[in-house]
């Protein structure tokens, strides 16, 4: 099964929602450690009107990946250059939807003129992002209480030649 990755609408912020909670409750447990104060907290902001908000942002770019017509992941790159969201549901994880949203991410920020991109990956996603060729930095805490891996990337030659239209 193929999944269909598009930019993401209005209307997909309810759905987007429940991928963003089911995965951060699901899938990072290692992070959150089951604690409902890091839970609420990492948890807050994630409802359907909060995410159609950064989707109508004009300073966002929001993908959704789709599979047979449901939304099954959710990613999102800010004009600065900050991959803020790149989540997927339980079920699809590890089969190409992350690596698909990643890249056309990657081509928006190549064809905005970004340089390098950056990320704060949880612990659940840190190896994702480094086999993606993202280069660990650091750590940061989170204002929820979870500790994060600071990742960067360069976007030049390949990343962005790629992005090109071929003639």
């Amino acid at each position: 099964m193929s999944f269909e990755i598009r930019r993401a609408e209005a209307k997909d912020a309810t759905a987007a929602c429940e991928v963003l909670r089911r995965s951060i409750a699901e899938c990072c447990v290692l992070d959150h450690k089951n604690d409902p104060a890091i839970l609420g907290a990492w948890l807050g902001n994630k409802t359907p009107e909060t995410v159609a908000s950064w989707f109508a942002s004009p300073t966002n770019y929001s993908l959704v990946a789709v599979e047979e017509g449901h939304v099954v992941g959710v990613a999102l790159l800010t004009a600065a250059g900050k991959l803020a969201l790149c989540y997927l549901l339980p079920e699809v994880r590890q089969r190409g939807a992350g690596k698909a949203l990643l890249a056309c991410v990657e081509q928006q920020a190549c064809s905005w003129g970004v340089k390098a991109l950056q990320l704060h990956s949880t612990a659940t996603g840190e190896e994702f992002f480094a086999r993606q060729g993202y280069l660990r930095a650091g750590n940061v805490r989170s204002p929820y209480g979870v500790d994060t891996v600071f990742f960067w990337k360069q976007l030049d030659g390949t990343v962005c030649d790629a992005s090109k239209p071929k003639r």
